[in-house]
């Protein structure tokens, strides 16, 4: 029996549809968006039914009694955003930090004498389970608003185990009641928690050993990340704990080269790891690394913004040389606390120098390949789940120019209207 359309969008200017390959590699693919003039969406529950002109796909896909149409009137259309690096459960807030920083401290200074991660460490194990839901849940609502419907979500403010699995935790139930969909990442390895700064081995065999088997036992994550930078875990801890997360059966993910050129690249890429986070310092070494492991590249622009840097990655670099990019909000309390990957794109053109069409690549395509969704989500075509975008703009250009502002007008999930209307 032929599919029924349950939803129609019709009338849309510019339809981004992303289809091609997945990764996009090179500046050829990355400004390559699949664009339909003219286009139209069908949807069927859940799933794309019909893209392409809307004429076409209006006269190909028979409607429901029930179904809903809605007229673009010559709107923008883009897969829904997808975020592959973030920080959101957590309850203090750290603006205090945040005004030291204008005054002058750097983040490592602010670290040092207890503050930074380990601040955020010491409150979020005393804080109730049902506030770190319900304040982790409000910026799931503005990232949603925001067009993004899907997240990497990590742990990392416990450095405990039952601090780390109450996180997890709280990523698991959110995922199932929330429109977005969280990718669960055990970040344990995040920093060394103050009851162990003078007893280092100790932790690291903690995550080894309680950690890591508790996560898997419960099923609660699918990803192990690691901060791998000088004063926190050097090359040699950060592939002895990762390999553990490997053998468990864990994909590795990265935070490397942050602060300071230390080889978390090169470690990545030797260990197949799905992605490496924020490269800043990234050596020539680490961007060739990258290229040939096929390694993704999410890059944080809000994090450079926040902590007042005037260095960004490298991005212009690393799409000549055919690194996988994609962009990130880093959405968290300490160095990034921004849920909108609007304002990304706008750092990404303006601070990295990517079109408008490469950054969008980057927070969609390509940004489901940072997660291991390549193909699954990320792009507008036949059998992927509806998860789309309809913007107030008449070309996807305006989305980093008109920068700041909210110009999301409904985003679908799964077929469902749940931002407008």
């Amino acid at each position: 029996m032929k599919k029924k359309a349950t939803l129609l969008v019709k009338n849309i200017g510019q339809l981004v549809t992303m289809t091609g390959p997945f990764p996009r590699i090179g500046k050829k693919q990355l400004n390559d968006l699949g664009l339909v003039e003219g286009g139209g969406i069908a949807v069927a529950g859940n799933e794309i039914l019909a893209v392409g002109e809307s004429e076409v796909v209006e006269g190909k896909a028979p409607l429901s009694d029930s179904c809903k149409v809605i007229d673009a009137k010559g709107a923008v259309v883009t897969p829904g955003l997808i975020d592959p690096h973030t920080h959101p459960v957590f309850s203090m807030t750290r603006e205090k930090e945040f005004e030291m920083r204008i005054a002058g401290k750097s983040y490592m200074e602010i670290a040092q004498t207890g503050g930074g991660i380990r601040a955020s460490v010491r409150d979020l194990r005393s804080a109730p389970r049902k506030q770190l839901m319900e304040k982790t849940k409000k910026r799931l609502d503005r990232m949603l608003r925001y067009g993004v419907t899907t997240i990497e979500a990590k742990s990392g403010y416990g450095l405990s185990t039952d601090a780390e699995l109450k996180q997890l935790e709280v990523i698991r139930d959110l995922n199932q009641t929330h429109s977005i969909d969280l990718v669960p990442t055990f970040l344990g390895a995040h920093e060394i928690p103050d009851e162990y700064r003078n007893q280092r081995n100790e932790y690291i065999d903690i995550i080894i050993n309680e950690m890591l088997p508790a996560v898997i036992k419960d099923n609660l994550a699918e990803f192990s990340d690691i901060f791998t930078e000088e004063g926190v875990y050097d090359i040699e801890e950060s592939r002895k704990i990762q390999q553990a997360a490997r053998d468990a059966g864990l994909g590795l993910k990265f935070h490397a080269d942050e602060l300071k050129s230390v080889g978390g690249a090169e470690l990545a890429a030797e260990m197949g790891a799905i992605s490496a986070d924020h490269l800043v310092y990234i050596s020539d070494a680490g961007i060739s690394a990258l290229a040939k492991s096929g390694t993704v590249a999410v890059l944080l622009p809000g994090t450079t913004f926040s902590l007042s840097g005037k260095q960004y990655a490298p991005a212009r670099i690393m799409i000549e040389e055919g690194v996988t990019i994609a962009l990130s909000t880093d959405c968290n309390p300490g160095s990034s606390f921004s849920e909108s990957l609007p304002f990304m794109i706008s750092l990404a053109a303006l601070e990295m120098k990517m079109t408008a069409a490469e950054a969008l690549s980057a927070v969609t395509v390509n940004a489901a390949c940072a997660i291991n969704r390549g193909g699954k989500i990320g792009q507008l075509q036949p059998e992927m789940p509806a998860d789309f975008v309809i913007w107030d703009m008449a070309d996807y250009r305006e989305l980093p120019y008109h920068y700041a502002v909210n110009l999301v007008t409904r985003v679908i999930k799964s077929g469902q209207v749940v931002v407008g209307d």
